[in-house]
């Protein structure tokens, strides 16, 4: 007997474990995908590309709980319903037409992170390990039973794009190793235990205004979090908006080297400056930021560059700060 599933997908995880289920002999009686925002940066595959090439049919709606697409769903009769990285919250009525249930795929270890933008939060508040978590879905968001979960290590000097890509395969192992279970509906649910996690809304990319009172770690995570091709941390100069594409923190070899070298003595102000030829943010607590790529207006800068545009003949208003080439 055929398996019948209702796919909602977006991102390289609705890419990816779409594959899954399509090797699993899953027949995909709907996908259900979004239209791209042209304001977004979409550096990732496409659900609806990968739909019509094994010309399964597609969906775009703008209420993922319409009345229409509640009746193409009943009408595809739904042995299961999958949501993998899809963006909109399915109503417990859409959840209800799956025979053999509804799952999500969620970036993180649920209970920890439930919310939005899980891998970014994750870094933000330094932790060393992340993944990818299958589960039933109910009608409070990712507080279904839990299925299968694989963790990944986030690396010292992860990016967000480095880390999704290890979440995106974890969400394939995941998914891989359940389909069996589930298939047979013999797939065992384990508790989620909410109440010891945590759950974080949605960011914003002026989320990404950097504080250089915070520890050294802090800001660097901040800058990690939000590396292109996400929208960036930055610093704001005379109306300038400067987003760090690359950086590291400075480790204590790059200190003895500094002991060794002819270089400038460090400056005392906070913040995004030139040293040496070099960009580097200083933090409060004495730490620094080496940063390897500076943006502006979405094109890279030098430092010529920008002691030009900071260091402009215009007096400095309050709330300005000063920077100097050392």
């Amino acid at each position: 007997m055929t398996v019948r599933a209702v796919v909602f997908a977006y991102h390289n995880v609705g890419v990816r474990c779409l594959q899954v289920l399509h090797a699993a002999g899953v027949h995909i009686a709907l996908v259900v995908t979004h239209e791209d925002n042209p304001d977004e940066t979409c550096w990732f595959d496409s659900v609806a590309e990968l739909a019509i090439a094994h010309a399964w049919p597609i969906q775009k709606p703008t209420d993922a709980n319409s009345l229409e697409l509640l009746q193409a769903v009943q009408d595809a009769s739904p042995d299961f319903i999958f949501s993998f990285y899809y963006r909109h919250i399915l109503s417990p009525e859409m959840l209800g037409l799956a025979r053999q249930g509804a799952f999500n795929m969620h970036g993180s270890l649920l209970p920890h992170y439930r919310g939005r933008a899980p891998v970014n939060w994750a870094i933000l508040h330094g932790e060393t390990q992340t993944g990818a978590t299958l589960h039933e879905m109910v009608a409070r968001p990712d507080a279904g039973a839990i299925i299968g979960q694989t963790a990944v290590p986030i690396l010292p000097d992860d990016t967000a794009i480095q880390v999704m890509q290890k979440v995106t395969f974890a969400a394939e192992i995941t998914l891989w190793k359940a389909m069996p279970d589930l298939l047979s509906n013999q797939a065992v649910r384990l508790p989620n235990r909410i109440k010891e996690g945590s759950y974080f809304g949605r960011r914003t990319p002026e989320d990404g205004r950097i504080n250089w009172d915070a520890p050294a770690q802090t800001v660097y995570n901040l800058i990690r979090a939000l590396a292109p091709p996400y929208p960036g941390a930055f610093e704001e100069i005379r109306e300038h908006r400067f987003i760090i594409a690359a950086a590291r923190l400075e480790r204590q070899e790059d200190r003895n080297k500094e002991q060794t070298d002819d270089v400038a003595p460090r400056s005392t102000a906070l913040g995004l400056q030139v040293q040496d030829g070099q960009f580097v943010g200083y933090c409060a607590d004495g730490g620094v930021i080496l940063i390897h790529k500076l943006l502006y207006e979405s094109q890279t800068i030098t430092p010529t560059r920008f002691m030009e545009l900071v260091h402009a003949n215009a007096p400095i208003e309050q709330g300005q700060r000063s920077h100097h080439a050392k």
